[in-house]
């Protein structure tokens, strides 16, 4: 089941894509002739990407596309996913969604068992109620590993990738005709195995959950259980990565395809804050700075470290008519974004495999690009590790607004020793940070005025790692 515009001037022509930089598209890259540069411009820093972590470019090395192929390749062999499928005993063995489930959970055993018990592994089965897709009481599972965090003062923050391994037909209750779904979404679900076997063996602060969900294409059915249970169970889940339909499509003659780019879509207002809390959101600016929206900003900076594929930062939950199971994470108050390759096929999507006036219809595994889906599970994985191993985001971060001056006084409370900060901002119509200043401390001021500039303030530690932004509120 699949509801916004980009935040670089894409350019595409003939299948080459250039991204514009911000600075250009927003005329302030430099000053007029004779000119003397602004505050903006003099003080701080340009952003530079984070330093690699060796132990996480050992981790990516080892991604494999092979792996990822014989992932997918096993998925569409259960010939049919359909959610609806689990309560069909009739159906061969080997096939249906209840098979997939227990190769899935096998898999991530299989992990588990090479690193000596790292994982714990999880089947999570429930009943679902009759709705809309849902014509009777049907069981769905969603199957995740969970790799416990080593501080134990950090253990609690939880950092999860997941995609939905049930698939579709063109009629999404007949749950007897073949449905493949080798990108929607066996794509995403070979991204969080490989994920999983490839970061098993690190050992960060945070704890980090690879998951594969049911019932996404009946309704978000799996992806809204999991939420709700990591809310009822005191998770602190400070990013979900959504990977649904990442299989980079190779239909012959698509010359609009872009393998060098997957979308990342984001929420602005937080679809669970108040109204009074959008009230005062929408006061201060804030539009685009939710939990959300700094997620997918840190996915973008983490890609300049470690990936050769560009996450293109959308700036909408989701596409026209369409929603996926990070809106599920959303709606319990969590940070989460949606990837997503660049253009999809929709005569490869939600369509019974056919062919009808010479056009192939199908989710069919010859249209995945298998090294496309490697590079996005290594983006997946590098902003895990990256984010898991990073320090906790500040808290309680201020813009003192007591007085009419054009100085900024930023304060916020800090983590302990070992942790350094940065305070970033960016024009107001900037879509990405633009430049930072370091401090050590938990408090900074800075002689740019706050009504020209969003600003945002993030932990850094010894090593480089960087935790998402959080924008100031004011306090007077």
């Amino acid at each position: 089941m699949e509801t916004a515009t980009s935040t670089s001037l894409r350019i595409v022509r003939a299948g080459a894509a250039w991204l514009l930089p911000a600075a250009l598209v927003l005329g302030a890259a430099a000053s007029p002739a004779g000119t003397a540069k602004t505050d903006l411009q003099s003080y701080g820093a340009a952003l530079t990407a984070a330093p690699a972590d060796p132990a996480i470019v050992r981790a990516l090395r080892q991604i494999s596309a092979q792996r990822i192929r014989h992932t997918i390749e096993t998925l569409v062999a259960f010939r049919t996913r359909n959610t609806l499928s689990s309560m069909d005993p009739s159906l061969p063995k080997g096939e249906g969604i209840n098979a997939a489930a227990d190769w899935i959970e096998s898999q991530l055993q299989q992990y588990s068992s090479a690193c000596g018990g790292c994982l714990e592994v999880e089947r999570d089965t429930f009943t679902e109620s009759p709705q809309q897709r849902v014509p009777r009481p049907t069981t769905i599972t969603n199957i995740y590993a969970v790799l416990r965090g080593s501080d134990p003062a950090q253990a609690k923050r939880v950092y999860l990738v997941t995609g939905h391994y049930d698939s579709r037909a063109s009629d999404v209750l007949d749950w007897r005709a073949d449905a493949p779904g080798a990108n929607d979404d066996a794509s995403g679900v070979a991204v969080s195995l490989e994920c999983a076997r490839v970061l098993a063996a690190l050992k960060p602060a945070a704890t980090v959950v690879f998951a594969a969900v049911a019932g996404e294409e009946q309704g978000l059915n799996g992806s809204r259980h999991l939420a709700r249970l990591a809310k009822q169970q005191g998770w602190q889940v400070e990013a979900a990565l959504d990977n649904d339909i990442v299989g980079g499509n190779t239909t012959p003659g698509d010359r609009w395809q872009d393998k060098s780019a997957v979308r990342v879509f984001s929420e602005s207002l937080p679809i669970a804050a108040t109204p009074e809390q959008i009230k005062e959101l929408v006061t201060l600016g804030y539009e685009s700075d939710s939990p959300s929206r700094e997620l997918a900003r840190a996915v973008a900076d983490i890609g300049r470290t470690y990936s050769g594929l560009t996450p293109v930062l959308e700036f909408r939950r989701d596409r026209f008519l369409r929603g996926g199971d990070h809106q599920s994470f959303n709606q319990e108050g969590f940070a989460a974004v949606r990837l997503t390759e660049w253009r999809e096929d929709y005569n490869h999507q939600h369509q019974t495999p056919r062919v009808e006036n010479g056009i192939q219809y199908g989710d069919l595994l010859k249209y995945v690009d298998f090294q496309y889906v490697a590079r996005v599970a290594a983006l997946n994985a590098a902003t895990l590790a990256a984010l898991a191993y990073a320090p906790p985001a500040p808290t309680n971060v201020r813009i003192l607004t007591k007085a009419l001056n054009n100085a900024s006084t930023l304060q916020w409370q800090g983590n302990g020793s070992g942790v350094r900060y940065e305070v970033l901002w960016r024009q107001l119509g900037a879509a990405q940070w633009q430049r930072s200043a370091q401090v050590a401390h938990s408090s900074a001021t800075l002689p740019i005025s706050k009504d020209n500039v969003i600003f945002g303030v993030r932990s850094v530690d010894a090593q480089g790692h960087r935790s998402p932004a959080v924008a100031p509120m004011p306090e007077r």
